[in-house]
């Protein structure tokens, strides 16, 4: 049976939805930097999901081909993943979604190195006849966060996120959002084919200590 991070990371893809405080060890992810409504018809970030999935893929199916990648194991590709920002604000400010900074993500399985993801990049491009160099290799700590599991519309995460800063502040931490520190969302569904009250989405905060 192929390894599905969903089920063995519950810590992380399942948390409950009352926000608890989580130390977040490092990992490695497929990721598009981009900017603009994720929203907009066949724009930037659903092109930048294309291309994540290529390549992802790629990896996921390598087993079959020549290539093969020293560590692998069969697995689920794991949920598509976003890191959000707007600029001169640590908030979101959904009503402006245009104004959004993103980084689309996917995790990567441990035993993918660097090598292993130039061979997916150059094979997805061959295969496909695309371009992938907007996919990068991103390692990434993330620490100690504050999450929940926010259930239902994207548009309604703010009651969420006001819930986890003030168990964050109860606790004695302060959410800490910066240029390099994220708000970030799991997809545990595809939008496309739940209904909005029905949606699942990990939400995760930075946070560090008060004092």
């Amino acid at each position: 049976m192929a390894f599905d991070y969903k089920k063995e990371y519950k810590e992380f893809f399942a948390p409950p939805v009352a926000p608890g405080i989580i130390a977040v060890p490092p990992m490695n992810f497929l990721a598009v930097n981009g900017q603009g409504d994720p929203n907009e018809e066949n724009g930037e970030y659903s092109q930048a999901l294309g291309l994540l999935y290529g390549v992802a893929y790629t990896i996921k199916m390598s087993y079959k081909g020549a290539h093969k990648l020293e560590g692998f194991f069969e697995y689920v590709v794991p949920p598509l993943e976003g890191f959000w920002r707007q600029n001169g604000t640590e908030s979101i400010d959904y009503a402006h979604k245009q104004r959004f900074n993103w980084i689309a993500l996917i995790r990567l399985p441990d035993f993918v190195a660097t090598n292993d993801f130039d061979w997916a990049i150059e094979d997805a491009t061959r295969k496909k006849k695309m371009d992938f160099s907007k996919v990068k290799f991103l390692p990434y700590d993330e620490g100690l966060c504050v999450q929940c599991m926010h259930v239902g519309s994207y548009d309604d995460e703010p009651a969420t996120i006001a819930a986890m800063s003030d168990f964050a502040h109860a606790n004695g931490y302060v959410i800490d959002i910066t240029e390099s520190r994220y708000h970030h969302e799991i997809y545990l569904n595809d939008p496309r084919k739940t209904e909005s009250l029905e949606l699942k989405t990990v939400i995760r905060h930075p946070i560090k200590s008060a004092n």
